[in-house]
């Protein structure tokens, strides 16, 4: 099989290269395209990916291409994890909504729907190409906001296109673990949006483990997210918070944390990636320099909501995960190996209250006619309100972007849960067009 990633000079590029590399079916993917619009970074990321290739007896055969069309043509599954803007557009994501007091944060928030604006008409062009040059792909999309993004792409090619993240896969492995139970003989009641969903029951031998976590302090306190929220408010919801929400509960807590930082998150990883792509020319070992500093970012992901000297677990500075998903996902399409998993698909009647069109992150099964959302009993109170509200404001983005339109773009803006004021949504959104050509070139169409 042929597989296309598209932006496959990025950092992650290699970890789905590693899964690919476990796979030892006959019917594997066994040709690669890597595309990028960063030569250099191409070539980087390409010498990682020999170094793991020989040490493995059969590996997928390697291209790498700075044309769309020459990387899309012809595959089975296409991989989108594009980031328009570069690292520099996230800082500023993260920097304007800062200087106005609100949180600055790649998904969550006025700097998500930043993100979201100048990366939707990309995605879409993405999507035409592979409907026109690789009509029967399947897009598995890892590109942020991955649900609005995946709503984006589904306009042009239906339900062929499947977000993943993995960040309730990871919810769902630690809670499972905490109990001392295998994740896979555990199934999850999880129900939301894409960074915005909540864990309401985790059952094993027919019944619902969950409160028996939510009741123990020492298993609720070892989990990441019991330390993160407080064992009090996981309690008083009754389900476990993705950790994303954390921004919405502790806002205030998270831009005091932020803002006092000698670096946002953003600024980070921008100097942190420039170093290795300048310090990779003189490694002895490409894929050593890459691993290091895998392991470094892991283990400073999402600082802000941590105390000074708590550190992350082990297994989640280990991290992985939404790489073996999309390998499952192509695993269960091509090859009839069904699975289970939490993907960002179309609603249809699943999450009563939102449209049946509206992207939505819940447990899906994947056979070979792809993913099929699994019934979930209703949300109810503030987090079907937070959803309803959030998802709209999503719709807007997607729709000023199309249009050009600054007054939807406001809009969005102003009715985000995380901006107080339409005086400040059109200062955010004068800002990033200032600061983010690519958010610029959308209203200048």
């Amino acid at each position: 099989m042929r597989l296309a990633m598209l932006g496959g000079g990025g950092f992650r590029t290699p970890l789905v290269f590693g899964a690919l590399l476990t796979d030892t079916h006959e019917r594997r993917v066994d040709e690669v395209w890597l595309h990028d619009v960063d030569e250099g970074r191409l070539a980087s990321i390409g010498r990682v990916l020999s170094e793991m290739s020989a040490r493995h007896p059969d590996p997928p055969r390697v291209h790498v291409t700075t044309s769309l069309d020459e990387a899309v043509e012809g595959s089975d599954f296409v991989f989108s994890a594009i980031r328009v803007g570069g690292l520099e557009g996230r800082t500023a994501d993260e920097r304007v909504a800062l200087d106005l007091g609100l949180l600055g944060q790649e998904t969550t928030g006025p700097g998500g729907l930043s993100y979201g604006l100048r990366t939707v008409p990309v995605a879409l062009r993405v999507a035409e190409r592979v409907a026109a040059l690789a009509p029967e792909a399947w897009v598995i999309n890892f590109t942020n906001p991955a649900g609005m993004i995946t709503e984006a792409m589904q306009a042009v090619l239906g339900n062929r296109v499947v977000g993943i993240c993995d960040s309730p896969i990871g919810l769902g492995r630690r809670a499972a673990a905490a109990l001392g139970l295998d994740p896979r003989g555990t199934t999850v009641d999880y129900v939301g949006l894409n960074h915005l969903g909540w864990l309401r029951g985790v059952t094993s031998g027919g019944r619902d483990v969950l409160p028996e976590l939510l009741a123990d302090d020492g298993l609720l306190g070892s989990l990441e997210e019991g330390s993160l929220f407080g064992t009090e408010w996981v309690r008083t919801l009754g389900m476990i918070p993705n950790e994303y929400l954390y921004y919405y509960y502790f806002t205030r807590d998270a831009v005091r944390s932020i803002t006092g930082a000698p670096q946002t998150r953003g600024e980070y990883l921008l100097d942190q990636q420039r170093d290795f792509y300048a310090r990779l020319a003189g490694a002895r070992s490409a894929h050593a320099e890459w691993d290091r500093v895998r392991l470094e970012r892991n283990a400073t992901y999402m600082r802000e909501a941590r105390g000074e000297d708590e550190q992350r677990g082990e297994d989640d500075v280990q991290g992985g995960g939404y790489e073996g998903v999309a390998l499952a996902i192509m695993a269960a399409i091509s090859r009839g190996e069904p699975a289970s998993l939490i993907l960002d698909v179309r609603n249809g009647s699943t999450v009563a209250g939102l449209p049946e069109d509206a992207v939505v992150e819940v447990p899906c099964t994947v056979d070979a006619a792809g993913p099929r959302p699994l019934p979930v009993s209703p949300l109810v109170g503030h987090p079907l309100g937070l959803v309803q509200q959030v998802k709209a404001v999503e719709r807007l983005v997607i729709e000023a972007s199309l249009t050009g339109s600054e007054r939807l773009a406001v809009e969005a803006f102003a009715l985000h849960p995380l901006v107080d004021s339409v005086t400040v949504a059109r200062e955010l959104l004068a800002g990033y067009r200032a600061r983010i050509p690519e958010v610029d070139a959308v209203f200048r169409r």
